[in-house]
């Protein structure tokens, strides 16, 4: 299977891991040759509830059985579509009570930007430096990595970027200025934390400018943080909301939220402002409606941070300089870009799925699955460990 992924299917690195599963079940992922894996990364934040969880597969194959996909989005009323946007709105605070759904984090963003032009009747945006949004072409265009933009320019116009948690770049929001765009926890960036009310004072400089607030929660989103969204930590309500990757409980998904009377500008002047085949597949609709039904009828958001804090008790080491993030979106800095390698690489050889972050090249993603144990965190964390030993022992 191997050599046929590498001949057949587009790569994006020269270097894949190339593990060749078979299946996974709970916190763990199974090779061909049944090598048992601990996942510690969860698909980059978005097996929300684990590998197979059963309510998700019955739901899945519950709606599997009745029908696919029928007509393009928006058309047709579906009962798992309407009942994930209807608990969505019941646990959002007002005016975020209408959502569109789509199929991927990075056309949650497209659409969410194209609302914000159409809202404010504005052309300009603002990003944050180091910021990921997805890799389409106007996600990429909120990027400030020149090395990833430049091969594929021109890009959209009139985006300018600001640093994040640095309140005199505000300047740069204007009258001229359609939104700005942050991740409320940055995540290529390094796991990157609001500090000092920064969120509140940004969203108050918008509403002062009448720009649009939109904050990316497709990482910190469904419960990670120990909050179903990483912005009820942070005193600050987005103009617009725009969610992926966890929401779908494994499935592709992604969504934008904001309240009805702007989302209604999508409808008309032009009509189909937005649209998409596949937004709102009811099989993927199913999947994400449990899964939003578990994390919030659960004890799993309030467990996130007790198992922050075992995350935090069981690694420690010289060789780990600091752990940022919060709940189960944690990512151990370690003294160098090296070392980092070498403990992502070496896990896997020992049966311990690591990941790296996009920009903090010292970093080891740790995002495990919410219903991970805590006897499977302190397994994983003692696997760090003994890889951290034996690179110090070697030095």
């Amino acid at each position: 299977m191997k050599e046929d992924f590498l001949k057949y299917q587009a790569q994006t690195t020269p270097h894949p891991l190339a593990l060749e599963v078979s299946h996974a079940k709970g916190s763990y992922i199974y090779d061909t040759n049944n090598k048992v894996y601990l996942d510690f990364v969860a698909g980059v934040s978005a097996c929300t509830l684990g590998h197979s969880h059963p309510k998700i597969i019955e739901a899945i194959k519950t709606q599997a059985d009745k029908y696919l996909h029928v007509m393009v989005y928006g058309e047709y009323a579906q009962q798992p579509a309407v009942d994930l946007c209807q608990l969505l709105a019941k646990q959002l605070p007002e005016p975020l009570e209408n959502t569109y759904l789509v199929n991927s984090g990075t056309e949650a963003i497209e659409g969410a930007l194209k609302l914000a032009r159409r809202v404010t009747g504005r052309s300009q945006i603002i990003a944050a430096h180091n910021a990921y949004h997805g890799n389409t072409m106007g996600s990429l265009s909120l990027m400030d990595f020149e090395e990833r933009k430049a091969p594929f320019r021109p890009l959209l116009p009139d985006v300018s970027h600001i640093t994040f948690n640095y309140e005199p770049h505000f300047k740069h929001i204007t009258t001229k200025t359609a939104a700005v765009i942050v991740e409320t926890i940055q995540g290529g960036a390094g796991f990157i934390e609001p500090k000092n009310k920064y969120l509140t004072k940004l969203k108050a400089k918008c509403q002062e400018v009448g720009a649009l607030l939109i904050l990316d929660e497709i990482q910190p989103g469904m419960g990670r943080t120990g909050k179903l969204f990483g912005f009820q930590h942070y005193q600050v309500i987005p103009d617009i909301l725009v969610t992926g990757k966890g929401l779908g409980g494994g499935l592709p998904i992604g969504a934008f939220t904001a309240s009805k009377a702007h989302m209604d500008l999508l409808q008309d002047h032009p009509k189909l402002g937005h649209i998409t085949t596949f937004g709102g597949n009811p099989l993927i609709a199913a999947s994400a409606l449990a899964t939003l039904k578990e994390v919030t009828e659960s004890d799993l958001m309030s467990q996130a941070l007790e198992k922050e804090q075992l995350f935090r008790q069981h690694l420690k080491h010289p060789l780990i300089s600091e752990i940022r993030g919060r709940g189960l979106m944690l990512a151990a800095i370690t003294t160098s870009a090296e070392v980092t390698n070498q403990v992502v690489l070496e896990a896997q050889n020992q049966g311990l799925i690591l990941f790296w972050l996009l920009f903090e090249p010292k970093a080891i993603r740790i995002t495990p699955p919410l219903t991970i144990t805590n006897d499977e965190i302190i397994k994983g964390c003692g696997i760090i460990i003994e890889i951290l030993n034996k690179i110090s022992d070697h030095n």
